[in-house]
């Protein structure tokens, strides 16, 4: 049998509602700021005027600060995994204990932008650049309700092993975050963190936003 049969739902929902969810905290975040920006920028269309931006460097990682964890990219995939208990002695028809659990995990990512600190940002009249901390997956889960054994096979001599299945699911565990950071994850998580966060400077009336 197969070792493993990928149904990846990688990026494409959990992506956009990533962004999404930038949008929606920009909103949150910067209204006030945003709307003076605004106006700013329309009293300077009529008066001729040039608006200065006065917004400093600590105002800026605070308010990104604000954003917390932000989670960008959801990996779902179903993977068979086994896992055995054999005899140093006995053949597996005796004494072996052999179990194939089909697995469906979930894995989240993004940046946690509680990390970011003072010398990332650098603003300079209307332009800024930010560092932003490294992404990270936030979370890795089995779902239950879709996963099941597909198959157990216990020797005559044995009973069956109650840790056998727990064991395997943490295998199956590992190896979901593993085939998640294998297929990109977390420079998807990276480049929707960008996203993110560039719409928020636009937001606050940056004209010129370098995030890295």
């Amino acid at each position: 049998m197969a070792k493993e049969r990928g149904r990846r739902v990688l990026f494409l929902a959990a992506s956009g509602a990533g962004v999404l969810l930038g949008f929606l905290l920009a909103t949150m975040v910067f209204s006030r700021v945003s709307q003076e920006g605004l106006w700013h920028r329309i009293a300077g269309f009529i008066t001729g005027r040039s608006v200065s931006l006065n917004v400093s460097s600590p105002t800026v990682v605070e308010m990104i600060q604000q954003l917390s964890r932000l989670e960008t990219v959801e990996y779902s995939l179903d993977k068979i995994v086994e896992g055995e208990r054999q005899s140093a002695y006995l053949p597996d028809f005796l004494a072996g204990d052999k179990l194939l659990l089909v697995a469906h995990g979930e894995v989240i990512a993004g940046i946690d932008l509680g990390q970011l600190k003072a010398g990332d940002v650098v603003v300079n009249g209307d332009t800024v650049h930010v560092h932003l901390p490294a992404a990270q997956i936030f979370t890795t889960r089995i779902d239950n309700s879709r996963t099941r054994v597909y198959s157990r096979t216990t020797g005559l001599l044995v009973t069956l092993d109650p840790n056998l299945e727990s064991d395997v699911r943490k295998t199956a565990e590992q190896q979901i975050a593993q085939a998640a950071s294998d297929d990109g994850i977390l420079d998807k998580a990276r480049q929707n963190a960008r996203t993110s966060v560039t719409a928020l400077l636009y937001q606050l009336g940056f004209r010129t936003v370098d995030v890295k």
